[in-house]
C-alpha cells in the first residue's frame, strides 16, 4: 500500500497542466494563491491614505510602480517580518509616514504595519521602499 501511495504522488508531481483536459484545472493540489497585496500609505497618522493594490505574478494592480515594488519584495529576505520586540534600535527618526500592507505574499497571509520611527523601522521601510510608491506629502 505504501508503494501505491508513493506512485500516486509521483504521477501528480510530474504531470503537466497542459496535458490535462480543460475542465480539470481545479485538480492542482500544488497550486498556490496569487500574491495580491493592498498597500495603504499615509504621510502621517492624521493624513489621508493613498491606497494601491499590487499583484506580483505578473506585476500588476493599480500600484504606480508595480514591477519595482515586486522586485524590491523579491530581493528582501523576509519583507514582512516585524522587528523583534527585544531588538535594540538606534533612535534615528525617519519621518511620520505610516504604511499598512494586507493580503497574500508567497501563499502566506500578510497584515503588517511599517513606520519610520526608529532605525530598525527605517531599515525595514527602506528595504521595500518601492512598495510604498511616492509617499504623500504632509499637509
Amino acid at each position: 500500500m505504501i508503494l501505491s501511495l508513493a506512485a500516486c504522488g509521483d504521477e501528480q508531481s510530474t504531470s503537466k497542466s497542459a496535458d490535462q483536459p480543460s475542465g480539470t484545472t481545479s485538480v492542482k493540489p500544488s497550486a498556490t494563491p496569487a500574491d495580491t497585496l493592498t498597500v495603504q500609505v499615509r504621510a502621517s497618522a492624521e493624513a489621508p491614505a493613498k491606497t494601491w493594490t499590487l499583484n506580483c505574478a505578473p506585476p500588476g494592480g493599480d500600484h504606480p510602480k508595480a514591477a519595482d515594488a515586486c522586485t524590491a519584495l523579491a530581493k528582501a529576505k523576509e519583507p514582512f517580518k516585524p522587528v523583534p520586540k527585544d531588538q535594540m534600535c538606534t533612535q534615528i527618526y525617519g519621518g511620520p509616514e505610516i504604511a499598512t500592507v494586507k493580503g497574500t505574499w508567497q501563499g502566506k497571509p500578510i497584515d503588517t504595519k511599517f513606520t519610520r520611527k526608529d532605525g530598525c523601522q527605517l531599515y525595514r521601510w527602506s528595504a521595500v521602499g518601492p512598495l510604498f510608491g511616492n509617499v504623500p506629502k504632509v499637509r
